[in-house]
């Protein structure tokens, strides 16, 4: 899709797949959505193929599409952190 140029369905189509690949598809495989890492391994590769200036906020809405929340708040990424702390909320973020 070019700037200031109005998407086609086949441009939707294109990106919603390209989403589901990334979200879903092998690309989560490679992303392994959930486990510690899983934004820097994002961003490290989409950054192949996207800008910089975007990468970091595709990943951010890949990771809630792909785990239902932002990064750092996935339910196991949490219990991960919880552990590390060595326990249950001490009253801190």
């Amino acid at each position: 899709m070019a700037a200031g140029r109005e998407a086609t369905p086949g441009d939707v189509a294109a990106t919603e797949r390209l989403m589901n690949y990334w979200a879903h598809g092998e690309g989560a495989a490679k992303i392994q959505w959930g486990a510690p890492g899983d934004f820097d391994r994002c961003v490290l590769e989409l950054g192949e193929h996207v800008s910089p200036g975007i990468v970091k906020g595709l990943c951010s809405n890949l990771h809630m599409r792909a785990t239902g929340a932002r990064p750092g708040h996935a339910p196991a990424e949490e219990a991960a952190h919880r552990a590390t702390r060595g326990g249950g909320d001490r009253g801190g973020n």
